[in-house]
């Protein structure tokens, strides 16, 4: 089994289960074994804090060990094929875990590896953060809840998209004209949706998108390698920070955000540092749900 996306997950409520367990167990103090022995490769293409330090304590915290390789650094840099690498790793590794910008990139590693794939990132999903969110959404509040996502219609909006369709929850996506989610995404998002019972809505109005809503999600404007748009963006984003009177509209919304933030960008410092804001839970949270995910598929 690989992690591609988010839709590779079959069993998501087992999945969150072993998080749950997992959670529990480290605030206790329970050590575990399961995965002595065992090594993950992780290939960052792109700079990371939360997934390589995540990553990194599961598989210790699991008893196996990891080994950071940045992508410029490897055979890739020099123009070894992602077919060769991935064969050459399988060799070695029992897992791969990539954080690159291309997801047709990961799809190709994947397609030749002999051992579990998980996506870290890509410029089309982030399923490791959005089932994480997920999980933090379950443990807080419920799937009955009303999620709005406000910004950018990225790889994290793309993930919980997808991810609220298969939960069964409500999801709201507010962004400016030409940075919605991808058709594709959305499509899918709805069909799963229609058998789920949740529904699907896309916007161009963030008042609209979180009205009476329980949750609001936001994430950065100017994502790694978008940074010569940085000027255009900041302006046609700018009515979409989520600000106090942004979240006056929704239903004492909890506040989540998958960081890095920029703050007084896409988000006030009032607003992420307030009372209702979960941001450090969800990010705790990534370190349960990979635990789990490890055990998954390298047990």
């Amino acid at each position: 089994m690989n992690l591609i996306s988010i839709l590779d997950v079959k069993d998501i409520s087992l999945l969150f289960e072993r998080a749950k367990q997992f959670k529990k167990e480290k605030r206790i103090g329970v050590c575990h074994e399961y995965l002595h022995g065992k090594t993950l490769a992780m290939i960052f293409e792109k700079a990371s804090t939360r997934t390589r330090v995540s990553f990194e304590v599961a598989m210790n915290q699991l008893g196996g060990h990891s080994i950071y390789l940045e992508w410029k650094t490897m055979q890739l840099g020099r123009g070894e094929s992602l077919k060769d690498t991935a064969k050459t790793l399988s060799r070695y590794v029992d897992g791969l875990m990539i954080r690159a910008y291309r997801h047709s990139d990961v799809v190709e590693i994947a397609k030749h590896s002999d051992i579990p794939v998980i996506n870290g990132l890509t410029d089309l999903e982030h399923p490791c953060q959005a089932l994480s969110d997920l999980f933090t959404i379950q443990e807080l509040r419920s799937f009955d809840a009303k999620l709005a996502y406000v910004g950018d219609g990225n790889n994290v909006c793309n993930s919980l998209l997808l991810g609220s369709a298969l939960v069964g929850m409500d999801i709201s996506v507010a962004c400016p004209k030409g940075y919605e989610p991808p058709e594709s995404i959305i499509s899918i998002a709805k069909e799963i949706a229609d058998t789920t019972g949740s529904k699907v809505s896309l916007t161009h109005d963030p008042f609209e998108a979180v009205a009476d809503c329980d949750i609001i999600y936001t994430d950065v404007w100017v994502s790694m390698g978008q940074e010569e748009e940085r000027k255009r963006r900041l302006k046609v984003f700018r009515p979409f920070q989520v600000n106090s009177e942004l979240v006056k509209h929704g239903n004492d919304p909890l506040i989540m955000h998958c960081l890095p933030a920029k703050r007084g960008e896409e988000i006030t410092d009032e607003v992420i540092d307030g009372p209702n804001s979960i941001v450090f839970t969800q990010a705790e949270n990534r370190l349960h749900l990979q635990k789990a995910l490890l055990f998954r598929l390298l047990k």
